[in-house]
């Protein structure tokens, strides 16, 4: 009897053994979470409506050529006229293909440097000054050098994205590991905690937020590089298309391409941001 009066008051039957109804507030937050996410992207439409407003307002002012400052139809004709002739989506993949495998390496490296950098004495005393003089060179002034060690095939291109995503994602996470809490430090050691134990369960955890900025960071920057790295040595790529649209004097599809890549760099960012939000939810919640 006692059973069954807990189960009827916890609303479970006794013998179906379901889990309790979640009830109308689990359905008020996740409707109050679609609707912000609508409201999200009313407003991105709204701001890209604004954008195409503004630049249908100066192209009408007849103060630039339109040869060289197409109107919107224009821009979307030359895309689709690109994608009709298969030649949009093969740069697509390509470019994609490019700036993952930089990314990849670079952000591995980042991070794995990071972590030398912000918890060893050696680490601190000689890598971390090397890399803060090399951090300040400009990552396009490299590929000439990238291009005489690898030649003009894809080890270069790699290499040139690689460095530049390197750079943002040292930087951010080795400030994140660096700023670990000492109270967290000595609570660890006073429980016993080893040296990889504190690594992995506090500090790593405790900068997660630095490194996932690294990360976003960095992968806007593979886009930024890909555009100089596929400007030689290639044949397929939005950066040699925008190459090619350039010297043809083609704005219209130049101009397209800068949109499908800041559209793809975008949705990079989105993903990222998406898949560590479970990582990072505390931060966010501290502030």
């Amino acid at each position: 009897m006692t059973i069954s009066v807990r189960a009827t008051t916890a609303g479970i039957s006794p013998s179906s053994g379901a889990p309790p109804d979640p009830g109308p507030k689990s359905t008020g937050r996740t409707v109050r979470r679609w609707i912000a996410r609508l409201r999200a992207l009313g407003w991105t439409v709204a701001g890209l409506a604004l954008a195409a407003i503004v630049w249908s307002l100066v192209v009408a002012s007849g103060q630039f050529p339109r040869e060289l400052f197409p109107s919107v139809p224009e821009i979307v004709r030359a895309g689709y006229d690109m994608t009709a002739e298969g030649l949009l989506t093969e740069d697509i993949f390509a470019s994609l293909r490019r700036a993952f495998a930089g990314f990849g390496c670079g952000a591995v490296a980042g991070i794995a440097a990071a972590v030398v950098t912000a918890n060893t004495a050696a680490g601190r005393k000689l890598l971390q000054p090397v890399l803060r003089l090399l951090s300040p060179i400009p990552t396009i002034g490299l590929v000439p050098l990238a291009i005489l060690w690898f030649g003009l095939g894809e080890s270069s291109k790699t290499l040139v994205i690689a460095l530049g995503v390197f750079v943002p994602v040292w930087i951010n996470s080795h400030a994140g590991l660096a700023s670990t809490p000492a109270d967290y430090l000595r609570a660890a050691r006073c429980l016993g905690a080893g040296r990889w134990q504190t690594l992995t369960r506090i500090v790593v955890p405790e900068a997660t937020p630095d490194i996932v900025a690294g990360l976003r960071v960095g992968a806007a920057m593979a886009f930024v590089l890909i555009v100089v790295a596929e400007m030689t040595g290639t044949t397929a790529g939005l950066g040699y298309r925008i190459y090619q649209a350039q010297l043809f004097s083609q704005a219209d599809r130049l101009i397209a391409c800068l949109i499908v890549l800041g559209i793809i760099g975008a949705l990079c960012d989105l993903v990222i941001a998406s898949s560590t939000a479970p990582v990072t939810r505390w931060a966010r919640k501290e502030q």
